[in-house]
């Protein structure tokens, strides 16, 4: 009779991780199908590196049970590799040198989540503006691709735009301006040590919303090249939002009522970003000039909106660090939504994520150089 629970335990577990692999496989998928109509399987990706655990979980398991059926997450975790390949990356990480190369070009992108404070005012959140401002300023960058930036022309709120613009040494400058309120402006923004020539703004079907891409051509010297930076739609999650999230997780009695509005809100959120996403695409292609796109494009690597902004370019994270290189600071461990890109075109020399608790989203911060 002992046999019997054995050989039990064992058809249960090779079925679980059967199904575990074959979950884990259309996760992988999820980049290559547009969320409009498979929306259900982007739900997949969103949980990849939940499922990938799952499968490192099984191998441990069958290694010291029966060691061939480690083969069945194996499999699966070889034909998904290049998901993988994007969710961690495997280059030894290196300190980053404060000085920069001869010739380098030193790239901020940062989701400044309005710099907290918007009224001018002494308390603790406007000294926590002051500490991100001190933050970039020490960057010494020569790019700033800043999202969510408030700026205000009312006197009982923060002038950021002039203070980023004169006060840190940023001559040149473009803003998406999109009205926020009365005289106040939330939206991209680029700052520049160097000429801007031209700049442009796409803004997505969403009327109201910041969420724009926005680009600036600019002379370095010889060089002309495009920076992009852009900010896609987001979950929109409230703190209601993420109490229910904690129900779900405590398996609450409430867990089906929760998870419906829960669900509503990502369904949204990841059709809209993918159509946010075909645009950006699409107008990153017409660039003349080598580019860099940086952006809070509010999704994983294992995504339809990734896959389809990224294409060939460079992911600088991916080509200098090692990890999974988490740049928000809610929901998960393993969110990375901020992304630094550029065209083969620049050689990337050095990457750095600083993650304190000023702003919700890390600062990125990359040294390029521009190929002859």
């Amino acid at each position: 009779m002992r046999g019997k629970p054995r050989l039990f335990l064992k058809r249960m577990m090779i079925v679980l991780n059967v199904g575990a692999a074959i979950i884990f496989g259309l996760a992988c998928i999820a980049p290559y199908l547009h969320p409009t109509k498979w929306w259900i399987i982007s739900f997949l990706g969103l949980g990849f590196a939940g499922l990938l655990g799952t499968l490192l979980l099984f191998i441990f398991f069958w290694l010291f049970a029966r060691p061939r059926y480690a083969f069945i997450s194996l499999v699966a975790m070889i034909l998904g590799w290049k998901s993988i390949s994007v969710f961690f990356a495997f280059h030894k990480s290196e300190s980053f040198a404060a000085r920069k190369q001869p010739g380098a070009l030193r790239v901020v992108h940062w989701n400044v989540a309005r710099f907290v404070e918007w009224k001018r005012n002494n308390n603790e959140g406007s000294q926590k503006r002051l500490e991100m401002m001190a933050q970039i300023k020490a960057q010494h960058a020569d790019i700033l691709c800043l999202e969510e930036f408030f700026h205000s022309t009312d006197s009982t709120y923060y002038d950021n735009l002039d203070y980023v613009r004169d006060k840190m040494d940023y001559p040149y400058a473009y803003f998406s301006w999109i009205e926020d309120g009365y005289k106040q402006w939330v939206g991209e923004a680029i700052f520049s040590k160097h000429p801007i020539i031209d700049s442009g703004i796409t803004r997505f079907p969403r009327p109201g919303l910041p969420e724009t891409l926005i680009y600036a051509d600019i002379v370095r010297g010889p060089d002309t090249f495009r920076v992009y930076t852009t900010h896609l739609q987001s979950f929109r999650f409230v703190k209601e939002d993420y109490d229910r999230i904690e129900k779900i997780k405590n398996r609450d009695d409430s867990l089906l009522e929760n998870s419906k509005s829960i669900f509503s809100k990502v369904k949204t959120a990841t059709v809209i970003r993918s159509h946010q996403a075909d645009i950006v695409r699409a107008e990153i292609d017409r660039s003349p000039y080598p580019f860099i796109l940086t952006g809070d494009l509010n999704d994983v690597p294992n995504s339809y909106t990734y896959f389809t902004i990224r294409g060939n370019l460079q992911d600088v994270f991916l080509k200098k660090e090692l990890g999974i290189g988490r740049t928000f600071n809610g929901l998960s461990p393993t969110l990375r939504i901020d992304y630094i890109f550029a065209t083969h075109e620049f050689e990337a020399l050095q990457f750095n994520r600083l993650s304190r608790d000023l702003s919700d989203h890390a600062m990125l911060v990359a040294d390029l150089r521009l190929s002859k």
